[in-house]
């Protein structure tokens, strides 16, 4: 079914993980999609989410090539694994700078085209993580909560232009940032999950896709765990 044929999507972080399924199950379903990441190759069109002239290029590249922009998904963003007392300003800085300007600067980017159109869907990646105070990941932990006000903020303020803005809220999936935790910390996570396992990128992108579609047009402020249990 091509819920999104005619429909431009820019997808971040789309480069592995999260971001390259979603931005595959787009595309299956139709959509015009615009990649982009930090890394070159592949298609990917290279981007530094806190970079607001970098952001002008993404939007600048989609209207020429599409006409159009209707979704945003934030997905990019970086992991940092340590506690409060390890954690320095400098680090600190760099998490904040990456996953929460970063993503207030794409949905400052898009408004425009998508009032335009008449509206759009917005869906910002926060994490489960940002549902406890879960340790050891400090800087991490701070800016994933950050996003989960940004984004009832932006839906309030958004709403009168038609725009939805919903965000997703995933526990450990099987990705190459996951891994990055350490091991021992890994295997406690998955002792913890009811489900028994991790989740796959493919089933974050089927949920994201689900909250860009009509199918939720009349869901903007929302928040979706998706981590097998986990916070349950």
């Amino acid at each position: 079914m091509a819920r999104f044929s005619g429909k431009t999507v820019i997808v971040t972080g789309a480069a592995r993980g999260q971001g390259a399924a979603e931005a595959a199950l787009f595309r299956a379903e139709g959509a015009n999609v615009v990649a982009t990441d930090i890394f070159a190759g592949g298609g990917i069109l290279v981007h530094d989410i806190a970079d607001e002239v970098s952001w002008q290029r993404v939007v600048d590249n989609a209207l020429t090539r599409f006409g159009r922009i209707d979704v945003l998904v934030n997905n990019a963003g970086v992991l940092s694994t340590k506690p409060f007392e390890a954690t320095e300003p400098i680090e600190f800085d760099r998490v904040m700078r990456v996953n929460q300007r970063g993503t207030f600067l794409g949905m400052r980017a898009v408004m425009g085209p998508m009032r335009e159109v008449g509206g759009g869907a917005i869906v910002i990646t926060s994490s489960g993580a940002a549902l406890t105070g879960t340790p050891g990941m400090f800087a991490y932990v701070a800016s994933k909560w950050a996003l989960r006000g940004m984004s009832k903020a932006a839906a309030r303020d958004l709403a009168q232009y038609k725009i939805r803005v919903n965000a997703i809220l995933p526990g450990i999936i099987d990705t190459a940032m996951a891994a990055e935790n350490p091991p021992e910390s890994l295997a406690l996570f998955k002792s913890l999950i009811p489900f028994g396992r991790f989740g796959t990128p493919d089933e974050i992108a089927q949920l994201v896709a689900f909250l860009a579609s009509d199918e939720a047009r009349y869901i903007t402020g929302a928040e979706f765990a998706i981590d097998g249990g986990l916070n349950a």
